[in-house]
């Protein structure tokens, strides 16, 4: 389907039918980027789909954020001594559940060619891009709008490179040439990372550091390229909605744009732009390892008001044992404190979480005793 014969509804006095307008949208193939280049999108109306509910709109976005509020999110230097380190890491897991990490020992030129790889992506011809557009994970990438274009209530204003990166990586070929090389170089520094942030997370436990490990629970990571470009109407729609992630720890990257929002109390904190800077939160599933000592807590993404766009990736690492039970860690389990939560299967747990839409903490509280 070419963009002169997609038509979709921008008023919201209009009836329209939403399911046959997001089909005819993912069957266009053009994604968020695609509207606003063939003029689908205006300064003063994008299309209804987008729009989200009234008392959930984000409403009026500042150009100038505010520069002060009753919290942040910790920034911790990684070549601090250990337990200096451990005890910062610890606190922010415990706490509002998101920490950037500094003097990590990632190249900064290796971060800015992940991220300028994946705007390149994004801002090649549509014939090229919607050669590759398909939401079906059958061959390990996907390039798509909205993972849960189907399920929600509204889109969000994103394109998004989704990759299994582990344990069964997806064949080279499959990956879009532009972003191949950087984004398989950026799985092997989240793997290196992500192993020294797990005996981290396990010691603040007071488990043995390679318990997490154990576990395999860096062992099924999936990487989620997030493109947001420049959005007409950031009041009425969001780069991506308010929910927490489902895995175990998630390692993010950002460009110079800002947009993402942690939940903290009732307050949502931005997450300030560090260079070379790498974030980190906690799961769903580790909050239910640790037994609640550790907070998945909800965040969310702003559409994008600014011309130049906003560029992310993340990647979720999650155990790769589907089968194996899965609930709070034995050692942490006392007459004084019991379990909070059931055991369940990895398999189970992720189909609960693809059959639904992005919001909230459904999966926590539906396997809370």
């Amino acid at each position: 389907m070419s963009s002169s014969s997609l038509t979709l509804t921008s008023d919201p006095h209009q009836d329209y039918d939403r399911l046959k307008e997001v089909k005819q949208f993912d069957d266009s193939k053009l994604g968020v980027k695609g509207l606003l280049d063939s003029g689908l999108a205006s300064s003063s109306s994008i299309p209804l789909i987008f729009h989200h509910p009234p008392d959930s709109q984000p409403g009026p976005i500042p150009h100038t954020r505010p520069t002060h509020t009753h919290h942040s999110i910790p920034i911790v230097d990684f070549s601090a001594p250990k337990p200096i380190l451990t005890d910062q890491i610890t606190r922010a897991a415990s706490t509002v559940g998101f920490f950037q990490i500094t003097n990590h020992g990632i190249p900064l030129p290796v971060i800015q060619r992940t991220l300028a790889a994946v705007k390149s992506f994004n801002e090649l011809p549509a014939e090229i891009k919607t050669a590759h557009y398909h939401r079906e994970m059958g061959r390990g990438v996907t390039f798509s709008t909205n993972v849960d274009l189907y399920q929600s209530k509204a889109a969000s204003w994103r394109d998004t490179i989704q990759m299994r990166l582990s344990p069964v990586p997806p064949n080279p070929s499959d990956i879009p040439e532009v972003v191949r090389e950087e984004l398989l170089e950026w799985n092997e520094e989240v793997e290196r990372i992500g192993k020294r942030v797990l005996g981290l997370l396990s010691e603040g436990l007071g488990v043995e550091e390679g318990r997490l490990k154990e576990m395999a629970c860096l062992e099924g990571r999936t990487m989620a390229a997030h493109y947001y470009p420049y959005c007409p109407r950031p009041d009425l729609t969001y780069g991506l909605t308010s929910h927490t992630d489902p895995g175990v720890v998630t390692v993010l990257v950002q460009n110079e744009v800002a947009g993402l929002q942690v939940k903290v109390g009732e307050e949502w904190v931005d997450v300030e732009l560090v260079e070379g800077a790498v974030v980190i939160n906690i799961g769903d599933i580790l909050q239910i390892i640790s037994n609640d000592e550790y907070k998945s807590v909800e965040h969310r993404v702003l559409a994008n008001p600014l011309q130049e766009p906003r560029v992310s990736v993340a990647v979720f690492c999650n155990p790769s044992n589907r089968d194996g039970l899965f609930g709070p860690l034995p050692e942490l389990v006392s007459e004084e404190k019991p379990a909070r939560y059931r055991q369940f299967t990895l398999s189970d747990y992720l189909q609960r979480f693809f059959k639904k839409e992005l919001d909230g903490k459904t999966l926590t509280n539906y396997y809370r005793l």
